[in-house]
């Protein structure tokens, strides 16, 4: 009896009750630092990269799953008459959807990959589209219909606050951190339609970080219906606490997860960040489809 299955990366940020309550199929980002090489999710966990990362003067390098990693997923959860949903990071930020594509020509499955066009739970959040959609028995036309719409109606958005940790690896020169310090001013970001982070905002102090991720994720995803609801933070537990509270006041929220976000993505954005990814729920994105 064929199926639909679904495969993700490691960048979606699942947590293992969401793998484990769908069956999910996560191939995993390899995260190094200097000779010291972590499968992510699996040798190294978020808290674990957290405090090498925050207390060590090494900066980490990410690479992308290789081609054989998912033909050995493909070829483990598949059948002839299976179907696999390969949901993957943006493009244009990682080459792991390519690396997804070179595999899939060598699975005896029918394996249809899917760009994101986001990262971190703003994956996630579609992936889980794609798994409750099998779940569901839908036919793989609906499975694919339906998480490309939610694709295109997730807002993912987060705020980073760099300069201490970016001028403690050298990254920019201390009389830009100065200024910023000064300044106090914090960069407010967004995946884009095309895949790629953007500037959305920037605000002045901490304090105004959590009303400017609420009122961009109202101007973009409307309270009129159920939503799903991610929100995410890189150390920085309280505030997300924070957001996901005030975000609570204006949503009926039906699919909620707070976490960390994993290896792969806090590489890149360092600790202190936090963010939300939301979208209409499931049932909601189907009475869409079917209107």
């Amino acid at each position: 009896m064929s199926s639909i299955k679904v495969v993700t990366d490691s960048t979606a940020d699942l947590s293992s009750e969401q793998v484990n309550k769908y069956g999910i199929e996560v191939v995993p980002i390899t995260v190094s630092f200097g000779q010291d090489s972590y499968a992510d999710g699996i040798d190294l966990s978020a808290e674990e990269f957290f405090t090498r990362l925050t207390s060590g003067k090494e900066l980490p390098k990410t690479s992308q799953p290789s081609p054989e990693a998912f033909r050995q997923v493909y070829e483990k959860i598949g059948g002839e008459n299976d179907v696999i949903l390969s949901v993957h990071i943006s493009g244009k930020l990682s080459g792991t959807l390519n690396s997804a594509e070179v595999a899939l020509k060598e699975a005896k499955s029918k394996v249809i990959p899917i760009d994101t066009k986001t990262a971190s739970q703003g994956i996630g959040l579609s992936v889980l589209i794609a798994a409750e959609a099998a779940r569901r028995e839908s036919s793989v036309e609906k499975a694919v219909e339906i998480t490309e719409i939610s694709i295109s109606n997730t807002f993912s958005v987060f705020a980073v606050d760099p300069l201490e940790f970016l001028q403690r690896n050298g990254r920019i020169g201390k009389a830009a951190s100065l200024l910023g310090s000064l300044l106090q001013i914090k960069p407010i970001l967004y995946a884009d339609p095309e895949g790629m982070v953007a500037p959305y905002d920037k605000v002045r102090g901490r304090s105004q970080i959590i009303p400017s991720l609420v009122k961009a994720a109202i101007k973009n995803v409307s309270p009129d219906n159920p939503v799903n609801l991610s929100v995410v933070h890189t150390g920085a537990e309280e505030s997300a606490r924070a957001l996901l509270e005030e975000l609570k006041t204006h949503y009926e929220v039906v699919d909620l997860h707070l976490g960390m976000v994993g290896p792969a993505i806090g590489a890149h954005i360092g600790p202190g960040a936090v963010g939300l990814m939301i979208q209409p729920s499931f049932d909601t994105l189907l009475k869409e489809l079917n209107d």
